[in-house]
């Protein structure tokens, strides 16, 4: 008797502690989510205290076709060198070193708007041959300034996937900074208002560059971080093969199904990825809604979790590494072959 009612009492004990535990675990997400708010509301804004930096209106463009796509090219060179000239004139050495590389004669820009953070969408590949394009989608802190970074991974796509498809395959790559992204350190960044303005956009961007390449082509979104959340706000309107999400605070969707998309879904993140160590939820604080809800590389969400390996969250683009050996496998169709995670 005496020992049954220790294993009861040593079982009550479990349970406490374990309730302990998750009460625990429950604060300390929260209070990681309010550190995040507090640093959000109260950090300094570099970016909008920059003086707003002049450049040319968007050129006048043909409708995007196969037919217009090297007067559009010529055309969004012509009007980044303009904007170099004015940023120089303006005294803006970085920006107009910025536009400078933009308007160089091997560069192939769909879009370009020097205008304050500055939109571009570049091309890497034959766009108009291609049996599979993948469209990059970017996170916070990108802009003309910055977009080195981001043309880098579209870059390193491009390189992966002609290395491994097979002979005779064509593919494109397609960096889309078709939005003001939200600084990282910024409210911004915690809700999916950008993502919501956004949106059209990108579905918009889409349509348009399906109508360039007019013939039987697949095309995969790769999204990046907050550019995640755009993609899924995106979903449900875009006629796209594959949608991948690397790196992801969570969408605003609680499931695939949710994202109202017959598009195959992919999540992955680093092992190092400091994303995950952010709380997956989603609550109202002064009027807003902020967090985006559920984990995409969690069951619960429903996605395909692929390997990423060791890297963090600006590895995913690494040549040689497994997130951009399984990236280059969804663009290509050959599902099989990705690796899970």
């Amino acid at each position: 008797m005496g020992s049954s009612w220790r294993g009861g009492r040593e079982g009550r004990g479990d349970a406490r502690r374990h309730r302990g535990d998750d009460r625990r675990s429950r604060r300390g997400r929260r209070a990681l989510l309010a550190t995040l708010i507090m640093v959000a509301v109260v950090a300094p804004l570099s970016a909008a205290a920059r003086p707003e930096i002049p450049a040319p209106s968007p050129a006048a463009l043909p409708g995007l076709t196969a037919s217009t796509l090297d007067r559009t090219y010529a055309a969004n060179t012509a009007n980044a060198a303009e904007a170099a000239r004015m940023a120089a004139a303006h005294g803006d050495t970085h920006r107009a070193e910025a536009d400078r590389e933009m308007a160089a004669p091997a560069r192939h820009l769909l879009t370009f708007d020097g205008r304050g953070p500055g939109m571009v969408t570049e091309v890497f590949g034959d766009l108009v041959r291609a049996d599979h394009v993948a469209v990059l989608v970017p996170g916070s802190d990108t802009s003309v300034d910055t977009y080195d970074r981001f043309r880098a991974t579209a870059a390193a796509l491009q390189r992966q996937l002609t290395g491994t498809a097979s002979h005779g395959t064509r593919t494109a790559v397609v960096a889309w900074l078709g939005y003001r992204t939200p600084d990282t350190i910024s409210t911004t960044v915690l809700t999916t208002d950008r993502a919501d303005e956004a949106a059209p956009q990108l579905r918009a961007f889409i349509r348009r560059l399906q109508g360039v390449v007019g013939r039987p082509t697949t095309v995969s979104l790769v999204c990046h971080s907050y550019g995640t959340v755009v993609c899924a706000r995106a979903a449900s309107h875009l006629d796209i093969d594959d949608l991948a999400l690397v790196g992801s605070p969570g969408t605003g969707a609680d499931t695939v199904a949710a994202l109202h998309t017959p598009a195959r879904i992919w999540a992955a993140r680093g092992k190092d990825d400091w994303v995950g160590e952010v709380p997956h939820v989603r609550t109202d604080l002064f009027g807003a809604t902020v967090g985006f809800g559920t984990d995409p590389v969690s069951p619960a969400f429903g996605a395909h979790v692929f390997a990423a390996g060791e890297g963090g969250h600006s590895d995913y683009f690494s040549p040689g590494s497994v997130s951009l050996t399984n990236l280059a496998r969804i663009v290509l169709g050959d599902t099989a072959e990705v690796t899970r995670a």
